[in-house]
């Protein structure tokens, strides 16, 4: 298991990173075969002043994809109790659909570490915060897909809490997006060209 702590507009104290790390390092007794644990730590601006934010990502063999985030914290070491705790819930939420799926060997625990792997692309635009702010793209991500169907797309995106998911959908041949409505069902976004 390789446990990874960045830091983000923050400088970690040693007693903040030993901290994570022997916190990080009973991961594996709830979910065994993680290869990696990546845990980012910051400071994010809210209201004038400074709030501590932690943001964790689990990965283990067969590519499943969990992450949990708390931003609601006073310290940083509160932080990290805070995104663990809601990260044992991921856990727990991830392998009871693994037991109600019932045949053990489930074609949604495929690997898809390479179709998750994201690459940032930098943006090149400069912002001139006298002028009028003006609505524009701060972030690229570059999405690698592998084929699945439209139910393991919702369970990949329930496992990362998201409210839409890119994919591959194999059935079809297309890239579709899901996404959830405002009464809790799901959508599918299928692209045509005219």
């Amino acid at each position: 298991m390789d446990i990874k702590i960045y830091s983000m507009n923050v400088n970690l104290s040693d007693k903040v990173k030993e901290y994570a790390e022997r916190k990080l390092g009973k991961l594996d007794r709830y979910m065994p075969n993680l290869i990696e644990v990546r845990l980012e730590l910051g400071q994010e601006k809210h209201k004038a002043k400074e709030q501590p934010m932690a943001q964790l990502t689990l990965r283990n063999n067969r590519g499943v994809i969990l992450r949990a985030e708390d931003k609601k914290q006073d310290s940083l070491t509160a932080a990290v109790d805070a995104v663990l705790d809601k990260m044992y819930r991921q856990i727990e939420r991830y392998k009871g659909k693994g037991r109600r799926k019932g045949s053990g060997s489930h074609r949604w625990l495929e690997p898809m570490a390479e179709w998750m792997e994201m690459e940032e692309v930098p943006i090149q635009n400069v912002i001139d915060y006298d002028e009028e702010p003006v609505q524009q793209i701060v972030k690229r991500k570059v999405v690698m897909l592998t084929p699945m169907s439209e139910q393991e797309a919702i369970d990949q995106m329930e496992l990362l809490g998201h409210n839409f998911f890119l994919f591959f959908n194999g059935e079809e041949e297309t890239v579709n997006v899901l996404y959830r409505r405002e009464d809790n069902q799901y959508g599918i976004l299928t692209p045509r060209i005219d």
